[in-house]
């Protein structure tokens, strides 16, 4: 174990110096072995606080998995079908329309839930074709509010705002990243009949143990969430904005984000990453069935979807906000037969690999970042000890 121990420590040390993040933080578990914490680097540059084990990272995208997981609660208990319409839920998503090179046309079906959780249902975030355009006012508007200091739109607001949108394509017909994850925070509050926050808080986070885990950071904490960073040709600079709404996490927001607005630890993810690897029970508490989570980390796509994935994401399918590992050997990095999880604009990352029974987490504070060159250099160094050890 000390090989790759000692491996992975260099590797965030060369990050650090080589200003690829200003500081970096990994946390592995094996097996039942005791997880295994290392970090390097600064959680804010100019005061020169280091990263600690506890230090809060903004998720952004590592928020969907738990999304998801809080879906996959509702599946089971019969609240939801992943075969209804998101009208059903919300109205916006009444008499959608696509667009096309000739025009916008009626939708063929409407979106369902199972859209949503495999990103197929033609919502787009912000970007440069016409459905991208369109999302980016919804954010833009919303943002020009907070700014002036209004509270915005609420969860459910924002995601009929979105659901008035045209589509970029057919449902189903493709993949697209996309604001499917925030939809489906409005779902789970409009069929929960709680606010998104109170159901992940009484459903999931106060229950696993995930005590730094929100949707804002209390003053008592802020001392320990982490200054953020953007790469420039003159070295790292702060960075201050916001991102897809979020961004400002001194009060609790009028819109959770389920795709992007989460606080976290290593540790409080480690708590809800094992549950899942221990199909769906943590502590003696089972939180999904065993049957649950094979759904939720199996593979989604279709052929035609897969085609449209990135190409970064070579060698894996996707389903539930979560890539899942199918094609060992076409991947960037070493990869595993049924791995899954995800990661976040802000440099943090999440992998669980059943067959290994290992799960690796990695926070970073670097923008534009997701899966980075340290994230790939640890799974390998990890993953050629662990598989090694575990298939001898």
């Amino acid at each position: 174990m000390t090989m790759w121990i000692d491996s992975v420590q260099r590797i965030l040390n060369n990050a650090v110096e080589f200003q690829q993040a200003a500081g970096i933080s990994a946390l592995i578990q094996v097996g039942g072995d005791t997880p295994v914490w290392v970090g390097a680097g600064y959680a804010d540059l100019q005061t020169r606080r280091p990263v600690t084990r506890d230090s809060i990272f903004r998720l952004y995208s590592q928020t969907k998995p738990i999304t998801a997981a809080a879906a996959m609660l509702l599946m089971q208990r019969g609240v939801i079908d992943l075969g209804e319409p998101v009208s059903h839920y919300l109205p916006g998503f009444v008499g959608q329309r696509v667009f096309t090179p000739h025009g916008l046309d009626p939708v063929e079906r409407e979106v369902t839930l199972y859209d949503l959780l495999n990103m197929t249902a033609g919502l787009s975030y912000p970007g440069g074709d016409p459905a991208g355009v369109c999302a980016a006012k919804v954010f833009d508007d919303n943002q020009r509010a907070m700014d002036r200091g209004e509270p915005g739109l609420s969860t459910v607001e924002f995601a009929n705002a979105l659901g008035r949108l045209p589509l970029a394509f057919q449902p189903g017909r493709e993949f697209r990243y996309s604001t499917c994850a925030d939809v489906m925070g409005a779902v789970i509050e409009a069929a929960s009949g709680l606010t998104f926050r109170d159901f992940l808080r009484r459903e999931l986070l106060d229950p696993l143990g995930m005590a730094d885990t929100d949707f804002y950071v209390p003053e008592d904490k802020r001392g320990r969430l982490v200054t953020c960073y953007t790469r420039t040709a003159d070295g790292l600079r702060p960075w201050t904005g916001t991102h897809l709404n979020c961004g400002r996490y001194d009060r609790l927001p009028a819109f959770a984000s389920g795709g992007a607005g989460l606080v976290s630890t290593l540790d409080d993810y480690l708590r809800f990453a094992r549950m899942l690897l221990n199909r769906g029970t943590l502590d003696g508490r089972e939180f999904l069935a065993p049957a649950t989570v094979r759904y939720m980390t199996a593979p989604q796509l279709n052929d035609r979807q897969l085609a449209t994935m990135w190409d970064s994401l070579t060698g894996y399918s996707y389903g539930r906000f979560m890539r899942i590992g199918v094609a060992p050997g076409l991947g960037k990095s070493i990869l595993c037969p049924g791995e899954y999880g995800w990661d976040g604009w802000l440099g943090t990352y999440f992998a669980n690999f059943p067959r290994e029974r290992l799960t690796l987490l990695v926070m970073e504070n670097t923008t534009d970042t997701g899966t980075s060159t340290a994230v790939r250099k640890v799974r390998n160094a990890v993953l050629a000890a662990v598989c090694g050890d575990r298939h001898a």
